[in-house]
């Protein structure tokens, strides 16, 4: 699988789904997966138009890239249980979440606020 390109044709733009600097599709010369643009589009509802600004893509990339997810099924299947085990991984070896990160720095900075 690594390494493979596929070039959907749409109407104003050309958009290539590529496997070459990760592990998973992604647009090729940029470092948006697929599996990013499906879960901003399909999963947290933004539309498409201002996913597409949000990653300074052509709008034809953003419905490629989800028209490959939906083609794609078994390889994108595949490619979240990938995620999900790097994720296990990470976490048994006592790496921490993004929102245990994100409480640490909030915590910081509640930290200077109080000492002004």
């Amino acid at each position: 699988m690594y390494g493979h390109a596929i070039r959907f044709d749409m109407a104003q733009s050309s958009v290539e789904i590529v496997t070459e600097l990760h592990d998973e599709p992604h647009i090729d010369g940029r470092r948006v997966t697929v599996s990013r643009i499906h879960g901003l589009v399909e999963e947290a509802g933004k539309p498409a138009a201002a996913v597409a600004e949000e990653l300074n893509l052509d709008i034809a990339d953003v419905y490629g890239a989800l028209q490959y997810y939906h083609t794609h099924d078994v390889e994108m299947a595949a490619v979240e249980r990938r995620r999900r085990a790097r994720e296990q991984r990470a976490k048994d070896a006592g790496a921490a979440s993004l929102s245990e990160l994100l409480r640490g720095r909030d915590e910081e900075t509640d930290g200077l606020q109080d000492s002004r």
